[in-house]
């Protein structure tokens, strides 16, 4: 299934998308995408449902993050080896942690709004794991049972934020505008590996990444095992998984986000995403 949620930013409405590609609201079957719709009971009774009997959404609608109540974003550092080298960063020996604040989340085409005095800001397509049991100190090889689907997030940065101002990567990962996710949230079942994706962004019509998560350093199985051990992980909970190489701070010379830049980006069979890009301007 591709779960989704559409409408207004506050007020949006569960959906799916049909076998025909038409969005379906289905608010009448469960209050919204979250935590407990995502339990592997729920999905399963979704997936019993007969769509055409679902009200149809028509137009085409705003979609906002595809997960509603998501509790924490763990994101990691340096997942793909050619990633870190362009960055200069060593391989590490084990997943770089950090965090992005739930207030960054947004819908997939919403525009990116750059913080007020924002000089480096940067793009970074992943995959995102979404869970759906509760997972602590799980196995690997057990692993992915606790996954509820996959999605697309763009991990944008701030980068002198996050690298010359002192303290945790936090600061640069956060701001309001900073996660979009969607546009769908892809379930488990309709994945069969999910460290055989392709995944890219293009900055005004340029591509700029072009990579596949069988590069990945650490695994989507590993990871969620590796996590488990150190957090709770709750359904509803986001991890994104790394970016491959090709971001602005690569580029030389390095290239950043400017208002009126247009990102599109997207993960095979996880569907793609548009955001154009925006300054601060105060009272947003």
């Amino acid at each position: 299934m591709k779960l989704l949620r559409h409408g207004l930013p506050g007020a949006e409405r569960p959906g799916l998308v049909d076998d025909r590609g038409r969005i379906r609201d289905l608010s009448g079957e469960i209050p919204d995408v979250d935590g407990a719709a995502l339990a592997p009971e729920r999905l399963a009774a979704l997936r019993r449902i007969d769509t055409d009997s679902l009200p149809p959404v028509e137009g085409s609608p705003r979609l906002g993050p595809p997960v509603a109540g998501v509790g924490k974003i763990l994101a990691i550092g340096f997942n793909y080896a050619e990633h870190a080298a362009e960055t200069g960063k060593p391989l590490p020996d084990e997943p770089l942690l950090f965090t992005k604040a739930v207030t960054a989340l947004s819908g997939p085409n919403d525009p990116v709004v750059l913080p007020r005095g924002s000089r480096k800001g940067d793009w970074e397509v992943e995959l995102a794991v979404v869970i759906g049991r509760r997972a602590l100190y799980v196995e690997e090889t057990d692993a992915l049972d606790h996954v509820a689907g996959y999605g697309v997030i763009n991990d944008v940065s701030e980068r002198e934020y996050q690298l010359e101002r002192g303290g945790q990567f936090v600061k640069g990962k956060s701001f309001d505008t900073f996660a979009p996710f969607g546009p769908w949230l892809v379930t488990r079942d309709e994945v069969p590996d999910p460290q055989d994706l392709k995944l890219w962004l293009d900055l005004n019509g340029e591509r700029r990444q072009d990579g596949n998560t069988a590069t990945m350093v650490f695994g989507v199985a590993f990871l969620v095992s590796y996590l488990s051990r150190f957090v709770t992980l709750m359904p509803g909970d986001v991890i994104a998984t790394g970016t491959p190489p090709g971001v602005g701070l690569g580029c030389d010379p390095p290239v950043f986000l400017k208002p009126g830049d247009v990102m599109r980006l997207g993960i095979e069979g996880l569907g793609e995403q548009r955001q154009e890009v925006k300054a601060w301007k105060d009272g947003d």
